[in-house]
């Protein structure tokens, strides 16, 4: 995916995010991502690593691993209880307000699970600074092939969960069950934001401007101030 370098390809990629995710389990090798055979899944010597947001789409990966030797990266799709996938009180360096974890009693998500090499994971790690890597204790994870992992890690944001109306806004391009927290698009929860932090701005406007980082810090630190942190 190139860096888009005009105002209306930047606005196309914050608003695009979480990005196109396939409905199967995949097997990321390169730029190349095919259907994943369950002869194909040998894990030995790779952490399990859940995956809510852009790290599911393949094209995503395949930027964030690029110059890595084309090792294959199995990615399994699952389904995840007591738990939604919210907006994170955060401003990506790309413009998006992206994703994170939140409990949620009686709520299913679909997510993915990841298993890289620890060169892959790395490199995973290096492409988020807004997140740190956590383990979430026992977790009910149902596995669309192997064994689900117990005790996998995941990217949680560190500034907590975005708050809209005092509460948790969940993620609409990402369809749970039994969900508690009111769904919204990254376009609507994006001109919520503008019009919170800069409504003097037009939407192409306000995330062009997010992508200078000290923007992005000083409307993270706004956004951060009234966030509801993981439970």
């Amino acid at each position: 995916m190139a860096e888009p370098r005009h105002p209306g390809e930047i606005l196309a990629r914050a608003v695009a995010y979480p990005y196109a995710a396939p409905l199967c389990s995949f097997l990321q090798t390169g730029a190349h991502a095919s259907e994943l055979r369950e002869d194909e899944l040998d894990l030995e010597g790779r952490e399990a690593l859940l995956a809510y947001g852009a790290n599911a789409s393949p094209p995503v990966l395949a930027r964030k691993l690029a110059g890595l030797p084309p090792t294959p990266l199995p990615v399994i799709s699952a389904e995840l209880d007591g738990f939604d996938v919210v907006y994170s009180a955060h401003i990506s360096p790309y413009g998006a307000v992206p994703s994170t974890l939140q409990r949620s009693h009686g709520t299913t998500v679909p997510v993915f699970v990841l298993h890289p090499t620890p060169e892959q994971l790395a490199r995973l790690s290096a492409t988020e600074p807004n997140y740190e890597l956590r383990e979430l204790g026992a977790l009910e994870l149902r596995t669309e092939m192997g064994e689900p992992p117990r005790h996998p890690r995941a990217y949680v944001s560190r500034h907590g969960c975005l708050a809209l109306a005092e509460a948790e806004v969940a993620l609409a391009a990402i369809v749970g069950a039994g969900r508690r927290f009111a769904a919204m698009g990254e376009v609507e929860v994006l001109d919520h934001v503008r019009h919170l932090l800069a409504p003097e701005l037009d939407l192409e406007r306000f995330v062009e401007s997010s992508l200078d980082p000290g923007m992005a810090a000083a409307r993270t630190t706004v956004l951060r101030g009234n966030a509801i942190p993981l439970r």
